[in-house]
């Protein structure tokens, strides 16, 4: 049987899809959860995604298009380099937060041939690597991609782990992490002296 889904309940299937990983996680989606929250029936939610597999792979389709915006001010060549470096990682840590399963199911997928995983690596090699690497080339004078490449990995990991920790620190061993502004400040500090 064919359906057809009209764009209002297209729209509100992909919004809900998107508030339920912000909320549960990418395994707290289900399709009976969308059918209930969306008002449409198991039928039309099934033959649009057809398993939970592709609704999570959807889902994070759809947040990996979230990022594109943080990606937009190291464009802005009137704007110095380094504040333009720093807005960047406070946008992009800001998308981390409200999705943190994005990134730390990413790094879980490993080398496995995962269609998300593949994405993003697509996504921030079209959108991302080349703007961050001139941005750094712009502040170090570094002209090595691979050098490049390996100072951009350290900033992100620099800043992605406590971003990816920070719940556990804060509520499981009471320790207290800077502000991101604080921790991008004092990495750039150390790393751009």
């Amino acid at each position: 049987m064919f359906y057809v889904i009209p764009p209002f309940y297209h729209f509100l299937i992909k919004h809900l899809q998107k508030e339920f990983t912000k909320q549960s996680g990418f395994e707290g989606i289900t399709i009976r959860k969308i059918v209930e929250a969306s008002g449409t029936n198991v039928s039309l939610v099934n033959y649009y995604f057809s398993s939970k597999e592709n609704l999570i792979s959807e889902s994070i389709k759809m947040i990996l298009s979230s990022f594109q915006h943080t990606f937009a001010i190291l464009d802005e060549l009137s704007i110095p380099a380094r504040d333009r470096l720093k807005q960047f990682l406070m946008d992009y840590l800001q998308v981390i937060r409200e999705y943190p399963e994005l990134l730390s199911r990413i790094i879980l997928m490993g080398s496995a041939d995962f269609s998300s995983q593949q994405e993003y690596g697509s996504f921030l090699h079209l959108m991302g690597f080349p703007k961050v690497q001139n941005t750094l080339k712009e502040i170090t004078g570094e002209q090595q991609p691979e050098r490049l490449t390996t100072m951009m990995t350290q900033i992100f990991g620099a800043l992605f782990l406590p971003a990816l920790m920070s719940p556990i620190l804060e509520k499981g061993a009471s320790v207290k992490i800077a502000p991101i502004d604080a921790q991008i400040d004092m990495l750039f500090e150390k790393y751009f002296h």
